[in-house]
C-alpha cells in the first residue's frame, strides 16, 4: 500500500500550509489555514524536520495524509504547485482526497483481512473519486462516502471478532487497563488518551478511530489489531516490546528499550 503513504518528495508541503493548527501543546505556534508555516522551507520541505518535537511540533509527527499529498500535487494538479496555480482551490481539493485515501486505506485493510468482492468494487470507486477533476472532488460528499464505506468495515471487523466485549465511543480518559484481556474487543471511537495499556493483549481488537493520544502501549500486543493506522501509533506511547502490525512502523520517539515492568 505504498501508494498510501505519504510522500513527501512529491508533495507541495500541503499539509504545512492547508491546514490551520493552534498553538498548544502539539505545536509552538498558530497557523490559519492557506498560511505556509513558517518552518516551511522554498522546496516544500520542512525546516526542522529532524527536531519536531524538540521545537514543539510533535502534533506534526502524529499527521499521516494517506498519500493524498502527492495525489493533489501531481495528480489532481498536474505538478503545479499552490505558488503557481489556484492555491484556494488546491487547499480545499486536500483534505477531501485525504478523507478519501484514509478511506482506501481501511477498504485495503479490510480485503488483505477477509477478501470479497464487495470490498474490491468499493475500494475501486473510491480511487476514481480520488483522481478526479478538482471541481467534481470539491462536488462530492464525503460524509455519505464514509457511511457506505463503515459498514462494509463493520461487516469485516464483525466477522474477524469472537469476542462481544464492546466499547465502542466510551470515555476510557487515563483507564487502567494494563494486563488486561482485551482480545477481539470493539474500540471504535473509543477515548483511550492517557490510557494504560501496559502489557494488554489487544490481539484482534477494532481500533478505526480510537484515540490513542499519549496511551502507553509498552508492552502491548496490537500486532493482529483491526483497523489500527499510524497515525494513531505516533500519537501513543511504547517501547521495544509493544507489538505492531507489519504494515506499521515503530515511532522514532518511543523507548528503545523495555520499561520497567510494575
Amino acid at each position: 500500500m505504498d501508494e498510501l503513504k505519504g510522500d513527501c518528495a512529491n508533495c507541495f508541503g500541503l499539509c504545512c500550509v492547508a491546514l490551520p493548527f493552534a498553538k498548544s501543546a502539539d505545536f509552538a505556534a498558530t497557523k490559519d489555514a492557506g498560511t505556509p508555516c513558517r518552518n516551511l522551507l522554498a522546496d516544500h520541505r520542512c525546516g526542522i524536520h529532524d527536531s519536531l518535537r524538540s521545537k514543539g511540533y510533535a502534533g506534526c509527527t502524529v499527521y499521516d495524509c494517506f498519500g493524498a499529498g502527492q495525489k493533489v500535487s501531481q495528480t489532481t494538479f498536474a505538478g503545479v504547485d499552490w505558488r503557481t496555480a489556484g492555491r484556494q482551490q488546491m487547499f480545499a481539493v486536500f483534505p477531501l482526497v485525504r478523507q478519501l485515501h484514509e478511506l482506501l486505506w481501511y477498504l485495503a485493510e479490510a480485503q488483505r483481512l477477509d477478501p470479497h468482492d464487495d470490498l474490491a468494487s468499493a475500494y475501486t470507486e473510491v480511487e476514481q473519486h480520488t483522481v478526479a477533476a478538482p471541481e467534481a472532488v470539491l462536488a462530492l460528499d464525503v460524509a455519505e462516502i464514509r457511511a457506505k464505506v463503515n459498514v462494509l468495515l463493520l461487516r469485516t471487523s464483525e466477522r474477524l471478532r469472537t469476542s462481544a466485549k464492546s466499547y465502542r465511543g466510551a470515555d476510557l480518559i487515563g483507564a487502567r487497563l494494563r494486563n488486561k484481556n482485551l482480545t477481539a474487543a470493539d474500540f471504535r471511537g473509543a477515548y483511550l488518551i492517557g490510557a494504560d495499556l501496559t502489557n494488554a493483549d489487544l490481539s484482534r481488537a477494532d481500533m478505526i478511530g480510537a484515540d490513542l493520544r499519549g496511551a502507553d502501549l509498552s508492552g502491548a500486543d496490537l500486532g493482529t489489531c483491526l483497523f489500527l493506522t499510524q497515525p494513531q501509533v505516533n500519537a501513543a506511547r511504547g517501547d521495544a516490546r509493544t507489538k505492531l502490525p507489519a504494515a506499521l512502523s515503530r515511532p522514532a520517539h518511543w523507548q528503545t528499550r523495555p520499561t520497567r515492568r510494575r
